[in-house]
């Protein structure tokens, strides 16, 4: 049983297409005038520029959970045989560079 029980799942030719959820937000006057602009100005309704809004929102929250868990992840300090490792490297590459330079 879905969450919200006027979510009906559609299906058309085979696609399964989630029906829109009408939604009140409370906005001040000048962000409503301004998304009233854009939205002229795209030849989009407002409902449209308030999705591709929140589209966007979630994506970039979505990319920077998933930076803190590639960071995360990453925070470990190298361990003793691979920071042994890093230095051979680097001096060999410094080596092979150097003439470049």
């Amino acid at each position: 049983m879905s969450v919200y029980p006027e979510v009906i799942l559609l299906v058309v030719l085979g696609v399964i297409r989630m029906a829109n959820i009408k939604t009140a937000i409370s906005i001040q006057e000048s962000l409503f005038e301004k998304v009233e602009e854009l939205a002229r100005d795209l030849k989009v309704s407002r409902s449209r520029v308030f999705v591709l809004a929140l589209e966007e929102f979630v994506r970039r929250q979505e990319n920077q959970h998933l930076l803190a868990r590639i960071n995360a992840a990453y925070q470990d300090e190298p361990e003793a045989d691979e920071k042994k490792r890093l230095r051979r490297t680097r001096k060999s590459h410094r080596r092979v560079v150097e003439g470049e330079w």
